[in-house]
C-alpha cells in the first residue's frame, strides 16, 4: 500500500529495500511523509530521476514499520528532522542526511559519491 503520492518507486518492505541495493550500484532514499519538509525533496528527486540515469531514486514511508532500517540505522543516531535521506553505493551507506535539502545540497553530494 502507498503511503506517499509521489511520482517515484516506493519501497513498501526491508526486502525490497535490500534487493534495489543489490541490483543497483547508486541508490537514493528519502525516507519521509508527505509534508512540507519531505515534499521539495521528492520533488528535486523527481527531477534528478531524469537527469541522472546512474542513480536509482526511491522513496520510503517513515511509519512504514520496515522504515526502521533506515530510522534505526546508526547514520541517522541524531536526526530529528524529516526525511532521512540515505545516499548507498555498492549496498554500503556513504551519505545520510537530516531535514530538509536543496537541489545544490543534494546534487552536490550524488556528485561526490555517484560522479557526476
Amino acid at each position: 500500500m502507498k503511503m506517499l503520492q509521489t511520482n517515484l518507486h516506493e519501497i513498501e518492505s526491508a526486502a525490497e529495500l535490500e534487493k534495489m541495493l543489490q541490483e543497483n550500484e547508486n541508490v537514493m532514499v528519502c525516507c519521509g511523509r508527505m509534508g512540507p519538509m519531505c515534499i521539495p525533496v521528492y520533488d528535486i528527486m523527481e527531477e534528478l530521476e531524469e537527469e541522472r540515469e546512474n542513480v536509482k531514486f526511491a522513496v520510503m514511508g517513515f511509519d512504514n514499520p520496515d522504515a526502521a532500517v533506515i530510522r534505526n540505522a546508526p547514520e541517522c543516531r541524531g536526526f530529528m528532522g524529516l526525511p532521512f535521506t540515505m545516499y548507498y553505493k555498492n549496498g554500503k551507506t556513504v551519505a545520510a542526511t537530516t531535514s530538509i535539502q536543496n537541489r545544490q545540497q543534494i546534487t552536490s553530494i550524488l556528485d561526490e559519491k555517484f560522479g557526476a
